[in-house]
């Protein structure tokens, strides 16, 4: 058992630490502090938890307890300010921090203008905290369909971002949305326009190999349960290898069938 010990803590030391172990967290200020629960060192002399650091600093928190706070809010960072945590522990014991998810970033942002010209979307932000993606929706086929992304600056001052698309026949709507650790998105208006472009078609409706499409569009291709089979955005689908039966195709702003012979 010893022996497996110091086999783990050896790699322990070569990852994180020369003397002795260290957690590192790296995250976003968001407002709230860091809770840890810290052992007793294995020597039965004190606590794990030697040293605490928040950007290179020393804390003056109190370490010397069995759980403890790490007081972000003295530091007076901006909401969504880089935050680097440091724990530094004994040998032969580890601290757990009970809350690494308060330096997550946030979707909190807030948008200033949102504006789609010669198929480009542009859009302004303020309010962000913390590098989060924007995922640029476009409602198709009675639903939200994701059709591009855009890395996040996250500050909290004024962003500007752009991102092309693809619009259909008919009118168009598109949305901004992030979506954080806590699995609860934020969106932004919708922006609409009404296209020129003439409708699409696709032929045949019973096809032995390839479906073709009056000109190029974004496409969808689903079996009766469901299941997708090829999306993407072409002038045509090769459909050689798929099995004989109905399917579903979404389309410019179409939802139709078609069946392999």
């Amino acid at each position: 058992m010893k022996r497996k010990f110091l086999l783990f803590f050896a790699t322990v030391l070569t990852i994180i630490s020369v003397r002795a172990g260290e957690i590192e967290l790296r995250g976003t200020f968001q407002g709230e502090n860091l809770y840890v629960k810290n052992p007793f060192a294995d020597s039965g002399v004190g606590f794990c938890v030697y040293e605490v650091t928040v950007n290179g600093q020393t804390t003056t928190d109190e370490i010397n307890s069995s759980a403890f706070e790490i007081n972000l809010s003295v530091f007076q960072f901006s909401i969504g300010e880089a935050v680097t945590v440091g724990i530094k522990y004994k040998d032969n014991c580890q601290p757990k921090v009970l809350n690494p998810e308060v330096l997550n970033p946030r979707a909190t942002f807030e948008m200033v203008d949102l504006t789609l010209t010669n198929n480009q979307l542009n859009w302004t932000t303020t309010k962000e905290a913390g590098s989060l993606p924007f995922v640029v929706e476009q409602y198709r086929w009675n639903k939200w369909v994701k059709v591009g992304e855009v890395p996040g600056k996250g500050s909290n001052t004024t962003n500007k971002y752009s991102a092309k698309v693809r619009t259909h026949s008919g009118e168009n709507k598109f949305r901004i949305k992030q979506v954080d650790y806590r699995n609860k998105p934020r969106y932004s208006d919708e922006v609409k326009t009404s296209s020129t472009h003439p409708e699409v078609t696709f032929s045949p409706s019973r096809v032995d190999n390839k479906i073709t499409f009056s000109s190029p569009t974004l496409y969808e291709i689903y079996d009766e349960y469901g299941g997708i089979v090829f999306k993407g955005y072409g002038t045509d689908v090769n459909v050689t290898g798929i099995e004989k039966g109905r399917y579903y195709i979404n389309y410019d702003n179409k939802m139709e069938r078609f069946t392999k012979k």
